[in-house]
Formats: C-alpha cells, structure tokens, sequence
C-alpha cells in the first residue's frame, strides 16, 4: 500500500509538470538493489540505441552496505547518446546555471514548485527545483551555490496565499511577494535589469 501511494503520488507530480511517460509494467533494471520505481528515457531517434537514460531508486543500498538508512535515487546518461540528439535538432549547449532557483517549503507545496517549475521553464528561464528539501537556510545556501540571481520561496503559507516570495540571492534588496499569476513577467523584468 505505501509503494502504491508513492507511485500514484509520483504519476500525479509528473502530470501536474506536464512530462509525458507511459506505464512499462515489464520494465526491469540490471540491479537488484533498486525499489519502487524505475524509469528509462528513450527515443526513436537513434535507431536501436534507444535508450538515453535509465535509473530509479534505491532508497536500502545504503543501509544494505553498511550505512545510515538513506533515500536516494540515480541514473546514468548515455553522452554519446545525448550529443547525437542535441546535434540532431541543432541545438547548442545551454547555460547550466539556473536564473532562478524555487526552495520548496513543506510536501503541501511540491507539486504547485514542479508546476511553477514548468511554467517558468516554458517561458524561456532556466529554473532549478530543490529536490532534497531540509530548512530555508539550507535550500537558500544550496540556491546560492546554484548560482541562480533569484530564489523564489514556496511554502504552504505562501500557497495559501496564491503568492511567491522572491529573495535576490546577488544584490542585497527586501524580499517581494508576487502573485503567482505575475512571477513569470517579475522574474523575466527582475532578470532583464
């Protein structure tokens, strides 16, 4: 039952970001150690070669060696395989920095940051979600780290609101509140500037 409620909870974070994926019941990776779920990223582009990533989780390997019960997750890219597909649409390599970085306050607020991820990253910005969580300080450090100008704040209380609150991780300025129906043109003027 609670692999079912991850799963189903996964399947409803990839819908609410607008990733396609189908369901591959007979999908196995090489490994024993995985659980839950695993995914492959394939294409039909490269003829037989068509995986270009795979890789799932494997929340017990730590444990299993010896450690700290740990969650994790992995995979691996096929380079090679990447390149090809790049080159094939023409497309140089982007900037890796993110403009924006959106720290995810509490599980309340997971899926409207994917979304808000989504909505950001359709209009052109380079966005990093943060993925491992823990408290503000700490997703503040990993977003100043990311190198990102702005860090966008999501949290319950912010959700409740239908607000986003932005922090200049560059220059030293209050934070603003933003409705969540204007962050995508504040950010774009805030990044434009």
């Amino acid at each position: 039952a609670e692999s079912r409620r991850h799963f189903d909870d996964l399947c409803a974070m990839l819908r609410a970001a607008g990733v396609k994926y189908e369901i591959n019941p007979r999908l196995v990776r090489g490994l024993d150690y995985y659980s839950r779920t695993v995914f492959e990223w394939v294409t039909d582009k490269l003829g037989a070669q068509s995986a270009v990533s795979a890789g799932g989780r494997y929340d017990g390997l730590v444990q299993t060696l010896g450690g700290q019960p740990t969650p994790a997750a992995g995979f691996a890219i096929g380079l090679e395989r990447l390149v090809e597909l790049l080159t094939q649409q023409g497309d140089s390599v982007p900037s890796f920095s993110p403009q924006l970085y959106i720290a995810v306050l509490g599980e309340i607020a997971a899926t409207p940051a994917l979304q808000l991820a989504e909505r950001l990253r359709d209009a052109g910005l380079r966005v990093e979600c943060d993925g491992v969580g823990g408290g503000l300080k700490s997703q503040l450090k990993r977003a100043d780290r990311s190198g990102a100008d702005l860090a966008l704040l999501l949290g319950e209380n912010e959700q409740a609101r239908a607000v986003v609150t932005v922090k200049n991780l560059r220059q030293e300025s209050a934070q603003a509140e933003i409705p969540q129906s204007e962050i995508v043109e504040y950010a774009k003027r805030k990044l434009g500037e």
